[in-house]
């Protein structure tokens, strides 16, 4: 399997973090009560084969293939760069069918026509090569098919994330430059004119986008297990990271609501979706 520097850096991060999204967001909710792999579940509800792009450790595909109320997938499939993330996914009971693959959103090993539904939890915007993932999305999709992703959109409020972001610059600016973290991804699908520039020439319609405010909020410790998912954090050593932690923790704890009350923060994300116009196009698009 052919990597690029960004993924070989990704795979390194889910190595030692293997469940790091869950843990990250899981237990976050937006106004309505639900987190943001159920609001991306509720996207396709009905889809009856999903594929989800970037499955990490299997939390969305547990929720579609347990899901009630007419949510329940019949055949979920996931495919991630990750062995240790993709062996947590295997562990989960609902999963047991499922079909769990190694390997990169770009070169999907699925027949043309398999999937009603592609999804992507905070994934998407981390792939190189978002043509050939959309192209490839296309072809496996049926006629008519889904795409629905969650895109990460910062902080949305809350003084903890900035806090935790003011201790981290300087640590990674002092970081070696053979230490650094490779681009990620292609910044254009964070927003929703440039999703619908990569996604419209593979066959999709227009990209519909809402965006939710997650609320983070939770004790110092928590909040740190959320903040600190993000990439970065892999460059620094030790006791910078011991040294960022220990500095957060005490500004988390000055920043929780009085009564003993939580610590603030929240983070937007986008539930971007789209559906594949016709078998033409998607034909077209999977020869690209």
């Amino acid at each position: 399997m052919v990597t690029t520097a960004g993924e070989a850096f990704l795979r390194g991060f889910h190595a030692e973090r293997p469940a790091v999204t869950g843990e990250a967001f899981g237990h976050g909710r937006a106004a309505d009560g639900r987190t943001g792999y159920e609001a991306l579940r509720d996207r396709v509800a009905g889809c009856r084969r999903v594929l989800d792009l970037g499955c990490g450790d299997g939390v969305l595909l547990r929720l579609l293939a347990a899901g009630g109320d007419g949510r329940r997938a019949e055949t979920v499939a996931g495919v991630d760069l990750s062995p240790e993330a993709l062996a947590l996914a295997r562990l989960r009971p609902e999963l047991a069918r499922a079909v769990l693959v190694e390997g990169r959103a770009q070169q999907l090993p699925f027949a043309a026509g398999a999937f009603d539904a592609c999804v992507s939890h905070m994934a998407l915007m981390l792939m190189d090569d978002v043509e050939r993932v959309a192209a490839e999305a296309a072809r496996v999709l049926a006629p008519g098919g889904l795409f629905a992703c969650v895109l990460g959109g910062g902080a949305a409020g809350g003084e903890a994330y900035e806090a935790f972001l003011r201790l981290l610059r300087p640590l990674l600016a002092a970081v070696p430059e053979e230490r650094r973290m490779p681009p990620l991804g292609d910044r254009r699908v964070r927003s929703r004119d440039g999703l619908d520039a990569v996604l419209g020439p593979a066959g999709f319609g227009p990209v519909e986008w809402e965006t939710l405010r997650i609320d983070l909020d939770g004790s110092p410790e928590e909040v740190w297990r959320s903040v600190s998912g993000i990439y970065d954090v892999r460059t620094l050593d030790g006791p910078a990271l011991a040294g960022l932690r220990a500095a957060f923790l005490a500004e988390a704890a000055a920043l929780a609501l009085p009564g003993g009350g939580p610590v603030p923060c929240a983070f937007d994300v986008h539930l971007a979706t789209a559906h594949l116009a016709t078998a033409r196009l998607a034909t077209a698009a999977g020869r690209g």
